[in-house]
């Protein structure tokens, strides 16, 4: 993945470089320079500085922020600027398997904890952790926090330069064939924003001032499809628990529901419940220290660590067993 990310960048680059003049190798030297967590070159969007140091967030970013990037890619495919439609065409076939290694993954840690479960006869989640592995309500709180750090990944609900990007066909909207109207001149759309009294209005705007918010609920329908699978798993089980992505509203730092609290469901609510509440939605230091405690070295072939269920099948039809690294 980590060679794949990086031909992502150097394709970018390229573009940058052959198109651009000086201009392009200016932006380019940027990009390289760039470093997530930085302090003094952050990348750009928030979600990739936020720190990864743990196997559940790896595949909590690689199922959530890899579908935003599989969103943005497929709005760059149907650019008019061909270069750049062929280039994501062709990275949109790695995000796939981007994807694919978070959802096997948290499918995978879902696995191992009804195995416990079973193993112990106990729905006591403090029993479960003591057993080594991670509880559903933490799994609950991982997603909350990457889900809707990757919301922000699309921008705000309404944005000029979202509307710039459709009019001069830098962008499109994913499967732009799809829609009747290619040009969205003078068409609206309906919205919700907080009404400053603690509810929320509709508020119309512009087609193409609103384009982020036609490619957001998309991309939440997608995120539901894992879920929808982690959950049959957890049914299946007989555990009376279900993964729930949280609403777009809640826990935003970009657009209209920016620092507006809200709860899960996004009802709004005031600052102070919230800050009471945030422990119950999102991982604390307690969550974070407790899932840092699981991260130990397994390296013996076909062995795997107590919070992680081995894989349906091995890669390139080899076994589990198989020693895919020598050490």
């Amino acid at each position: 993945m980590n060679v794949e990310e990086g031909r992502h960048l150097w394709a970018m680059v390229y573009l940058l470089h052959a198109h651009f003049g000086r201009d392009g190798r200016e932006e380019a030297e940027e990009l390289l320079m760039r470093h997530s967590g930085d302090a003094d070159k952050p990348r750009i969007p928030g979600t990739f500085n936020e720190p990864m140091d743990n196997w559940l967030s790896f595949f909590m970013f690689t199922y959530f922020t890899d579908r935003d990037g599989k969103f943005q890619l497929k709005s760059f495919a149907e650019s008019a600027f061909d270069p750049l439609a062929r280039t994501t065409r062709f990275m949109l076939t790695e995000e796939a398997h981007h994807m694919f290694v978070g959802e096997t993954g948290v499918g995978r840690v879902i696995k191992r904890t009804l195995e416990v479960m079973k193993e112990l006869d106990t729905d006591d989640w403090k029993r479960v952790r003591e057993h080594g592995a991670v509880d559903l309500p933490t799994i609950q709180k991982f997603m909350n926090f990457w889900f809707t750090s990757s919301l922000d990944l699309f921008g705000s609900e309404s944005s000029s330069n979202a509307a710039n990007y459709f009019a001069n066909g830098i962008k499109g909207r994913p499967d732009e064939a799809k829609f009747a109207d290619h040009r969205e001149v003078d068409t609206s759309m309906s919205i919700k924003v907080p009404d400053g009294q603690g509810g929320m209005k509709d508020e119309d705007i512009s087609v193409r001032n609103g384009i982020n918010e036609v490619t957001r609920p998309e991309y939440i329908k997608d995120c539901n499809v894992g879920v929808t699978r982690w959950n049959m798993a957890i049914k299946r089980a007989g555990v009376p628990f279900e993964l729930k992505l949280p609403s777009s509203r809640f826990r935003r730092s970009v657009g209209v529901w920016a620092n507006v609290p809200t709860t899960p469901e996004g009802q709004p609510i005031g600052q102070a419940e919230f800050d009471a509440r945030k422990d119950e939605w999102l991982p604390n230091e307690a969550d974070q220290a407790f899932i840092k405690s699981l991260m130990q070295r397994v390296t013996e072939p076909g062995k795997m660590a107590g919070w992680i269920a081995p894989p349906d099948r091995g890669i390139n039809a080899n076994a589990v067993e198989y020693e895919y690294v020598k050490l």
